[in-house]
Formats: C-alpha cells, structure tokens, sequence
C-alpha cells in the first residue's frame, strides 16, 4: 500500500535533486565554458565586424561563433565524434560529467517516488538516493579537476591566444557554463547530505502516527 508522504525536508531535497541534474546538463550542453577574445585561427567563417568585438565562446565538445554570411551567432559541435573532442583531459571531463550527470538523473527520477515509496530493495530510497549523489559528486569533481588540464591544447590556444596553457587562460575567461557545473557539484553533496535528514523526516513517530491512523495523505512539517 502506498502512503504518500510530504514533508519540508523531505521536498525540499527532491526539488535540490532534480534542480542539480538539470544544472549539469544544462551546463554540460552549453559552449560557454570558454570565452574567447578572438576569432579561432584556421576558420574558413569570416567573423561579422560589429561595434563591440564579439567574444567566441567554446565548450567541451562544442563551440559559437558570428558568421558574416547570416550575421548571427552560430553555435553547433565542433567535434563529430567522441576522439574529435580538442583535448585528452576534455575527454576525460566528458566521461566523468557523463557518469556523473546519468548517476544524478536516476536519482532525480527516483527522488519524484520518494512520496510515494520510501524502501527500494529493502533499503531507504533516501540513503541510496545519498549515496548515489555522493559517487556522482566524485566524478564530477574529478572531471571538473581535469578541465583546466586541457588548456594548452591547440583548440584552445586558438581562442585563447598563445600564452594559453595548462590551467592557464591566456587571453579567455570563464563562461556561466563552468561556474554553473562547479556550483551543481557543491550542491550534489549538499544533496547528499541532506538526504539522511529527508529519511528521519518520513520516518519519525508523527508519521508513523500517521500510517497508524490510516492516512493515505501525510503531510508533516
């Protein structure tokens, strides 16, 4: 029989968990990890002169750029597949954050039912859920620790400038894209820890009252 519990804790960390996978994707997904302060070297795309410099941007496996033809910021993959990816660090990165943002989406959708059942496989969902944040954090981190590996590669130096190296700018800043995943990963250890305190929510004795009286509906605070 399912007893659909509600409680503040216990919502608020299923709204943080689904927020957090949607951040990493997102953020995953953007070109705008990498601002540039000029146009890659080696393009056959004319850059559109404009009263402000445009500023390219680049991401892991994608990147946007004016075109002079339709005048508007294109943006699209500069890699075809996974080995066309500019650096073997960036590759890593997309394999951590891949692990990382699929653990993180299977904890979303399990958060959702977490009102509804709150055992899996004879364990509190709230405790697996934690634990699968925790090893999610992990390849985050370690993919977001890459990163900054990979900046002296020629993709790079070409927006960057040549004074670009590894774990060094040159020329180019951060975009909201990197600041946006490094955010979600504090958040998916917030999450992590949070989720002990979801579980002592939908188990204490005022819920229990509860399921005793019947309820099918439990809302506590």
């Amino acid at each position: 029989m399912c007893h659909v519990i509600v409680t503040c804790r216990s919502m608020l960390w299923t709204l943080m968990s689904i927020v957090v996978a949607f951040a990493e994707l997102v953020a995953f997904m953007s070109a705008d990890w990498l601002i540039g302060t000029r146009h890659p070297s080696g393009s056959n795309i004319t850059v559109v002169p404009t009263p402000e410099p445009y500023r390219p941007s680049l991401g892991l496996y994608s990147r946007c750029i004016k075109v002079a033809q339709q005048k508007i910021v294109q943006c699209g993959p500069y890699a075809a597949d996974f080995t066309e990816i500019a650096s073997g660090f960036w590759q890593a990165t997309t394999i951590f954050l891949v692990v990382g943002i699929f653990l993180l989406s299977i904890v979303g959708f399990l958060s959702v039912f977490s009102l509804c059942f709150q055992s899996i496989l004879g364990k509190s969902i709230f405790n697996v859920c934690g634990l699968l944040q925790g090893i999610a954090g992990l390849f985050l981190m370690l993919g977001l620790m890459l990163y900054p590996a990979g900046f002296g590669c020629d993709k790079v130096v070409s927006y960057c400038g040549p004074d670009a190296s590894a774990y060094k700018l040159g020329q180019c800043s951060l975009g909201w894209a990197l600041y946006t995943a490094i955010g979600g990963t504090v958040l998916t250890f917030i999450c992590a820890v949070f989720s002990a305190q979801a579980e002592i929510a939908t188990s204490n004795d005022k819920v229990q009252d509860e399921i005793d009286e019947g309820r099918m509906l439990i809302c506590v605070l």
